[in-house]
């Protein structure tokens, strides 16, 4: 069952939000509804194809006019977030814009999936580069803005919002480079939580649940598709960038049309003394083992 709120609830109203790969899909969403409960919105997105090829201004444009017809504050910019300089290129935009940064989500994204033995160093690298770096470079230029604030003695009540995925968390086949670089971006949140909390700064990451052009051309029927709107995540978002959500920092959330679920990390689980025989290590592990709780599958949750 969808929960849903009004909108006086939840207020971003006047906070400066960066998304990035805004232009479409999941990010066009967050800014439209970051924009529709008061933020003022820079719309990243380089306007490139779902395997990360080309450029198009469009996209971004499109959307800071939507949001400007609505009577919303937005402005458009297309670096790739995944360069150092164009990463810094967007924190300062915001900034010179909007007089300074309160948001920043971590959105953009490719896919080149392709099994382990087929996959190219090319496909691993650039999908690599644009999920891990593409979220470490804004990441970085935000951080460095609100550790200079809150050094220079200003309260500041900032959010760094990543995007992880159930692939990254429970492992998918075919997907060992997005995969990869989905995993490292929620330890990279839970990280970045630690280091930059005493800095007013909360750090999230959401695992969405969404259709979008990233997985076109699969089979599915109306009503799983209509659970999978990404405008059924975008609330997540606007919440995570609200003044509300400042007790809540270094958690991976789980949404979609079909559920709200914290993501739980690394456990240590069943443990034993040491062993010292390489002979004995084998019933050991498979004692644990039949401690251990089930791990949750991509499948199980799909």
């Amino acid at each position: 069952m969808l929960v849903s709120a009004t909108m006086s609830e939840v207020s971003c109203q006047d906070r400066v939000c960066v998304v990035t790969g805004g232009g479409r899909g999941l990010g066009r969403e967050y800014a439209l509804l970051l924009a529709q409960h008061g933020a003022q919105v820079v719309v990243n997105d380089l306007g490139a194809s779902r395997d990360g090829t080309g450029g198009d201004s469009g996209p971004a444009h499109d959307v800071v006019d939507e949001i400007r017809a609505k009577g919303g504050q937005a402005v458009a910019n297309t670096d790739d977030v995944s360069s150092w300089a164009g990463a810094a290129r967007l924190v300062a935009q915001a900034v010179s814009t909007f007089g300074r940064l309160d948001v920043l989500v971590n959105n953009a994204g490719i896919l080149r999936d392709r099994m382990l033995f087929s996959m190219s160093e090319q496909e691993w690298d650039d999908v690599i580069r644009v999920h891990l770096k593409g979220t470490f470079a804004p990441s970085h230029h935000a951080a460095a803005h609100w550790r200079e604030r809150s050094k220079a003695g200003e309260r500041v009540d900032a959010r760094l919002i990543n995007t992880t995925s159930v692939s990254g968390l429970y492992a998918n086949p075919g997907q060992a480079n997005y995969g990869s670089a989905k995993a490292g971006i929620a330890a990279f949140t839970q990280i970045a939580a630690q280091e930059l909390g005493r800095y007013g700064v909360t750090v999230n990451a959401i695992a969405p649940g969404a259709l979008t052009r990233l997985t076109e051309g699969l089979t599915i029927t109306d009503e799983i598709r209509s659970a999978f709107s990404p405008a059924l995540v975008a609330p997540v978002i606007t919440w995570l960038a609200s003044a509300d959500s400042a007790d809540v920092t270094g958690q991976v959330i789980e949404a979609s049309g079909l559920v709200l679920a914290i993501a739980e990390g690394w456990h240590r689980g069943p443990a034993t003394e040491p062993v010292t025989s390489a002979g004995e290590v084998g019933e050991a592990v498979r004692r644990l083992l039949a401690d251990a709780r089930p791990r949750t599958l991509f499948h199980d949750v799909s």
